[in-house]
């Protein structure tokens, strides 16, 4: 007869099926027959606190916080207004950015309450940009995926894990600067640099060796939640969320909603509630929007020598592909397929089948993209974590990836996330997408202000990957790298029709050399 094992007080104990089962009474045990059993309703222990305030109580000054959210999306607004009022301070807020100057964790930064941000993106927060520039704020730039995995790792007791993300760049060797001293910026005045990464061969590839993050507190944001921690999310709020309620050793959630236990369903729940430690329901949301993009439902107006990059990045696109575009130029790409193809669009913040811009009665601030800019969704979409996102980048699951660009190097090399000392953006998941071996293509005008070279000999500016462009269209020319193998010239493949080889070459920084036959860009 079949067995099972049951353990009571650490003793475990053979029952047989057919036997009764124990249940305990008030002083000792007793009997109940099987069918009772099963009738019988079990609860646990709820998880609800009263306030924000409660849930947060024995935060401590100098703790490490997992803050979820991306961008205005999905971040725990009450919890962040309670920890303002509370007035914690030397705190490491790991998040993958930091709100904006005077909203979610832009209102910490304001109070000077966060000694170090583990971040993967500044962004328009310019408060946050002037205390790093100042010497005001340690800042630790992350690539977004890798922030990501190293919040999954740490939830997941994996202490490290190698990456090709950043290989090769400052994050692997060590020069970002993490804070500057009383000079700031301006006086290249450092005080702490970033550490160098340890890197090791597979198959011929480069790969470096990322820690793990276990903070201290998770501090997260759901759209609903059961007494028990079981979470729910609803549109792209997921994000960063998940990962991060994971890798506190005490996970805070607030929600829009708290349910009794059994009114979710087991295939609805996002996160089991074993991760989560106490959750609190917000009094109210702002849920403010950073880019508030509506459909006209017009016509698209875009310059003349832009519409031309984006037409021509365009036909690089076939039918089915996934393809991953970068924010600015690179999203008017999809407004110009071919006719007949149809593409699924994956955004880093948890989407995969981007729709068009909503109408404005349709607008929905847990809806957004990776350019925080609001948008639907289409037939047979799906929602995910940021950590799954990435596993999907850098599993080359994706076919192409379109981003810009301020230099690409003749060999392949990009830069496209930082002016040393001047301009901190910081790199998003751009190093994350060009590590993977999906198509990388750049689209970008050809010259900077003033004409100066973008296409140069070498990057003057901090990579954000080595030999990783395959292609780059700007308003003059289409031109092939070689990234493979021994290091070789680009080859010019098509001119733009108002255009010469001998202007291209002026305007150009690196020698290349011409495809026979030399095609006239968007000609067929």
């Amino acid at each position: 007869p079949c067995v099972s094992r049951a353990i009571f007080g650490g003793r475990a104990m053979q029952i047989r099926q057919v036997l009764p089962h124990l249940v305990r009474g008030a002083s000792k045990w007793r009997f109940l027959p099987v069918e009772g059993l099963r009738r019988r309703s079990f609860s646990s222990a709820s998880k609800v606190v009263a306030s924000a305030q409660e849930a947060l109580h024995d935060v401590q000054d100098g703790a490490t916080l997992c803050i979820g959210g991306f961008g205005l999306c999905g971040i725990p607004e009450n919890l962040i207004e309670a920890l303002q009022q509370k007035g914690t301070k030397d705190l490491t807020a790991v998040s993958n950015n930091a709100g904006v100057d005077n909203f979610g964790l832009g209102l910490l930064l304001q109070s000077r309450q966060i000694k170090r941000m583990i971040s993967s993106y500044v962004g328009e927060n310019k408060l946050f940009e002037e205390q790093y520039l100042t010497g005001q704020l340690e800042v630790e730039l992350t690539p977004q995926g890798t922030l990501a995995e190293r919040l999954r790792a740490g939830g997941a007791g994996i202490p490290a894990f190698y990456t090709r993300t950043a290989y090769g760049t400052a994050v692997h060797e060590g020069k970002n600067v993490i804070k500057y001293g009383p000079g700031g910026a301006k006086a290249g005045d450092v005080a702490i640099m970033s550490q160098p990464r340890e890197s090791r061969d597979f198959d011929g590839k480069g790969y470096i060796m990322e820690k793990a993050i276990v903070g201290d507190f998770s501090i997260v944001k759901a759209w609903k939640a059961d007494e028990r921690g079981n979470l729910v999310w609803r549109g792209t709020s997921r994000n960063f969320n998940p990962d991060c309620a994971r890798a506190g050793k005490v996970c805070i959630a607030e929600v829009e909603e708290i349910v009794p236990v059994g009114s979710l369903s087991p295939e609805e729940i996002h996160l089991p509630g074993i991760y989560v430690h106490r959750v609190v329901q917000g009094k109210g949301y702002e849920k403010r929007i950073e880019k508030r993009t509506v459909s006209t439902g017009g016509d698209i107006k875009v310059d003349q020598r832009r519409e031309l990059i984006v037409r021509r990045a365009a036909k690089d696109l076939t039918n089915g592909m996934y393809v991953n575009l970068g924010i600015g130029m690179p999203t008017l790409v999809s407004n110009y397929l071919e006719p007949g193809v149809r593409i699924e669009l994956q955004s880093e913040n948890g989407l995969l089948g981007i729709g068009p811009y909503p109408p404005e009665s349709e607008v929905d601030p847990d809806l957004i993209n990776a350019g925080k800019e609001t948008i639907t969704m289409i037939p047979g979409s799906s929602l995910f974590s940021s950590s799954e996102s990435f596993g999907m980048i850098r599993g080359s699951k994706v076919d192409v990836t379109i981003l810009g660009a301020m230099e690409v190097a003749a060999n392949g090399d990009l830069a496209n996330w930082i002016i040393p000392g001047k301009m901190v953006k910081g790199m998003g998941g751009a190093m994350d997408l060009v590590s993977a071996d999906s198509k990388v293509l750049v689209v970008m005008e050809h010259v900077a202000k003033g004409n100066k070279h973008k296409l140069k000999p070498s990057c003057s500016l901090p990579l954000t990957g080595k030999r990783v462009v395959n292609r780059c269209i700007t308003d003059m020319a289409v031109f092939d790298f070689v990234t493979e193998g021994p290091e070789a010239p680009p080859t010019l493949i098509e001119i733009a029709p108002d255009t010469t080889v001998d202007a291209v070459r002026e305007a150009t920084g690196f020698e290349f050399k011409v495809a026979e036959p030399l095609k006239t860009m968007l000609a067929d």
